[in-house]
This record gives C-alpha cells, structure tokens and sequence, in this order.
C-alpha cells in the first residue's frame, strides 16, 4: 500500500511540473536560469556513470543510404563520466546502455544523458528508452512543438523551451534528466529494476517518408542533414541518480519525511518524524543554495525568492538519503 501511495504522489508530482511548465507557455529553459532541469556533470545528486554501451552506427544522411554511416568516436568514449569525448551515432543510430546496478525509481529525476552541443540553442536530439531486461524496451514520452513549416538545417538553431524529455536538450556537460516514475502505467517495464537505457537518435527530417515523430505525433525538426563523420546524436555519458539497493532505505525514509506545500510560492516546510542531519535545497543543475544541519521537526526554508521552476530537497538521516522534487510556482 506505501509503495502504491509513493507512486501516485511521484505521479501527482510529474502532472504539477508539465501543468506548470504549459501555464508558463514553455517548457525548462537552457543551464543559467534556475527553472531549468539540466543536471551538471559536478552534481552531487549523481551516484554513478553507466560503463557498458553497444553502439550500433546509423546513417550519414537517411535520405540517401549509399553515403553510408557515421564514424566518428568509439563506444568507449561514452562510458564513464561526462568529458566531451563522445560517440557520434547517426540519423537513427542507437546505444544501449547495460547497467551493471539496475536503477529505481526514487525521488526526483533516474538519470541523466549528456550530449556534447557547443551551444544553448544548436540542438542534435535522441528518443530515450528504457527496459526490465534488455529486451522489451518502453520509451519516455517526449513533446517537440519546434515549427515544422521548414526543415532545420545542418548549422541551424533550436529553442530548448520547446523541447521535453528528449536527449540531447542541453548544452555540454548539462544533462538532460529522466524520471522513471513517468512510465509507472506502462506494460513491459518494471521503474523498481531497470536494467537497459538505449539512446536513439532522431531523423530531424520533415520528409515523410524518413520523419521520426514525437509521443503526440509531431514530426521532431532538428538540424538536418548532418552527413559528416560526426552527424547525428553526440553521446557523451549518462549520469545514474536512483540506483538499485537504495530503494528499501529511501521507502523508510520517505514514510517519516514530508515536504509542502508543493507546488510552493514563498515558504516550504520540511516536516520529519526521525533523526534528520541535514537538509539541502538543490537547484536543477545540481549547486546547494541552503543547506541546514539537524533541522527541526518542521524546518521551514524561505523560497519566496527564487525564480519559478523545479528544485530539489535532499534529506540525510542515518547515513541514508532521499531526494524529493518541488515546483516553485
């Protein structure tokens, strides 16, 4: 029943965040403002870097196979931490991450993909999917409502405000996040043991016949063609946040804490029942703006100053930790 609770309250959360983004008209903007979601390479809210990557190379321009495909990097520069060494993986080309700890679905965002963009508005973007087991996999929904009039070509620019859940959003070193818990009602994957993360790069072509498309059924525009050896999807790392192991300590924890109200506009209170050492008021990209050491049972953190967006509040208690999301309206 607690873990059925969790869930709906996780869901609850996801609907708050996408209604607050469409009533401001746009969804997380580029690193620099503190509403958006990207997650800095240094961000101490991740735990580990995936290491294991089959790549499999798409096309230099899926509009004419003869030119053959991509060749740039190694699947070896896309394990580890994120450091500008990338694989480059071509019009439709994919890399499927083995996980050597599976993740969970904790509090806050799973994980994170990194792509190598030199800018905030030169965008070369991927579908991201997950799976219990390597073999069934369940792709995050993702929203792209970039103009589709014209094609985006090879040195034009996007607007990440009008992107949502599709990798490769941010700028270097700023990763695009995932939050299992957005595919808690779909069959065939279970967000408790996710085993497999495969990155797959969009066709941002408009032409019909080659056009790849978003969950809502509009054609993804992005820069196209890119036939050179490095077109496509850069893939640099992956950032693993709620891993598996974690999840029985963060269940307890999180049935004796409580954040509110949330969505919040000027003061948050941090309520807990247990021994809580510290608590901290994270910011999208990963820096503490507050931290506070044994905070009383009902902590209150003032954010009446803060830009609207979506933050984090890491609890510490006994060595364990959780992370919980909070929209500042």
């Amino acid at each position: 029943m607690k873990k059925q609770v969790l869930i709906v309250n996780t869901l609850l959360t996801v609907m708050v965040i996408l209604f607050t983004l469409s009533v401001l008209g746009q969804f997380a903007p580029p690193p620099g403002d503190e509403s958006s979601t990207a997650i800095h390479a240094d961000s101490s809210i991740i735990n580990n870097w995936a290491g294991q990557v089959t790549v499999e190379r798409g096309l230099l321009n899926a509009a004419d196979t003869s030119m053959g495909k991509v060749t740039h990097g190694s699947a070896s520069n896309a394990t580890g931490e994120a450091d500008h060494q990338v694989v480059s993986l071509g019009d439709g080309g994919t890399a499927t991450y083995a996980l050597e700890t599976p993740l969970t679905d904790g509090e806050g965002f799973d994980f994170a993909v990194y792509e190598n963009s030199f800018s905030d508005d030169f965008l070369e973007l991927a579908f991201v999917a997950v799976s219990s087991g390597g073999e069934h996999f369940i792709r995050f929904p993702s929203v792209s409502i970039t103009q589709t009039d014209q094609q985006v070509g090879p040195f034009e620019t996007i607007d990440a405000t009008e992107l949502y859940n599709l990798a490769g959003k941010y700028r270097a070193l700023f990763g695009s996040p995932f939050d299992l818990a957005e595919l808690a009602d779909s069959a065939g994957v279970n967000i408790s043991e996710v085993t497999h993360i495969r990155i797959r790069d969009v066709v941002g072509s408009l032409d019909d016949a080659i056009a790849t498309y978003d969950s809502e059924g509009n054609k993804v525009n992005d820069p196209w063609p890119t036939d050179i050896a490095s077109g496509g999807f850069d893939l640099d790392a992956v950032a693993l946040i709620n891993l598996q192991g974690e999840s029985h300590s963060i269940s307890e924890l999180t049935t004796k804490t409580g954040v509110y109200p949330n969505p919040v506009t000027d003061r948050l209170t941090v309520a807990h029942s247990g021994q809580v050492e510290r608590v901290s008021l994270i910011s999208a990209q990963g820096e503490v703006l507050y931290s506070v050491s044994h905070p009383d049972r009902k902590h209150k953190i003032d954010m009446s100053t803060l830009q609207r967006g979506v933050y984090l509040i890491k609890i510490l208690a006994e060595g364990k930790s959780i992370t919980k999301k909070v929209v500042k309206k």
